[in-house]
């Protein structure tokens, strides 16, 4: 194997499990050497949220030119790497397929060893980009468009979910409150701007706990707790400040991840707190763990906002772990779009 005969680890990474089509040069799992995202944001906020066959086909057409683009930047060529990683779930299987595709097409052709990367466990690994300090074990919390868990990390690719949402996902419940006080799509970034121009105590919306399961959410009930608010202003012919909404919804939501995060922390004995998804680049989240951290004697760990979002750095982050491991995918390898974490 390459990595026995030298220290160096180079990993070309693809990730195409949503509306990002990204590839990135990462070397030794924490330098990355370039990372390339072609997002569609735009396009998908035609139709008010991502439309997967439309996804698909953008895929398609920018993949190549995307991993292309990483190659050139990072000065890299298909003989300077040790292994092909890509996304193969969870996520939109469309979209999941494309990378899929691509990546094994890469390996097979260039003779390099395929490593299929856990969406999520590539979310987690982002923290390590910044962080050459950061080790396990500590605690993550999760938060993104499809996932809110809380995970004790044991060890590189160890994880044991204690805690995760009973119904809608933190990010899901952004952009569906989003949408009913018509800031439109995407919802997270929008109510994240709008929050800073209200107060995040006009409005007392709930905290919801769940009984027997003191590390799990719930957040479908405050998501109707603010639709209800907008229904009886608009039946009674109030004015609506929705930055007062915005703010008080988000006050909610960060609120109950930090409090949960600090319970399970302390339970557990955890002096490393990071976060990880799309929903960690909110910055009251931010501010607000960092704050909690402090208050608890905790080091704080949190990937700088590109690197929490989807991308490609993350997956060749958790992929040199994998690999290291001597952790290989064959040509066989197939999307799983309901991926569970620490599942291969």
């Amino acid at each position: 194997m390459k990595n026995q005969e030298k220290e160096d680890v180079v990993i070309l990474a693809i990730e195409s499990s949503c509306d990002e089509t990204a590839a990135a040069v990462v070397k030794n799992g924490r330098e990355v050497l370039s990372n390339i995202i072609s997002s569609q944001i735009d396009l998908h906020t035609l139709y008010g949220g991502v439309v997967p066959e439309i996804a698909s086909r953008k895929h398609i057409e920018k993949i190549n030119q995307v991993i292309e683009e990483a190659l050139a930047k990072a000065q890299v060529s298909l003989k300077e790497l040790d292994a092909v990683a890509v996304t193969y779930g969870p996520g939109l299987v469309g979209a999941l397929l494309v990378g899929v595709a691509e990546a094994k097409a890469i390996a097979y052709a260039a003779k390099l060893p395929l490593v299929g990367v856990h969406h999520i466990e590539g979310h987690v690994s982002a923290n390590y980009i910044e962080n050459p300090d950061l080790e396990p074990p500590f605690l993550c919390l999760i938060v993104s468009g499809g996932h809110t868990h809380l995970v004790l990390v044991k060890e590189y690719g160890e994880y044991e979910i204690i805690g995760r949402t009973h119904d809608d996902a933190a990010g899901e419940a952004y952009d569906k409150v989003a949408r009913a006080i018509g800031l439109g799509y995407p919802g997270g970034p929008k109510i994240d701007r709008l929050a800073k121009e209200g107060n995040p105590h006009a409005i007392e919306f709930p905290r919801a706990k769940i009984e027997g399961s003191e590390y799990d959410f719930s957040f479908s009930g405050l998501k109707s707790a603010v639709l209800n608010y907008l229904n009886s202003c608009e039946m009674k012919g109030e004015e609506i400040n929705r930055a007062d909404v915005a703010a008080s919804f988000q006050q909610a939501v960060v609120d109950v991840l930090a409090e949960r995060t600090m319970t399970a922390a302390k339970e557990y004995g955890m002096k490393k707190v990071a976060i990880a998804g799309g929903v960690a680049s909110n910055s009251a989240l931010r501010a607000a763990m960092m704050s909690a951290c402090n208050r608890n004697g905790l080091e704080f760990y949190r990937p700088s906002p590109i690197f929490c979002t989807d991308n490609a750095a993350m997956i060749g982050a958790a992929a040199y772990y994998e690999y290291r491991k001597g952790v290989r995918s064959g040509l066989d390898l197939n999307a799983v779009p309901n991926l569970k974490i620490g599942e291969r």
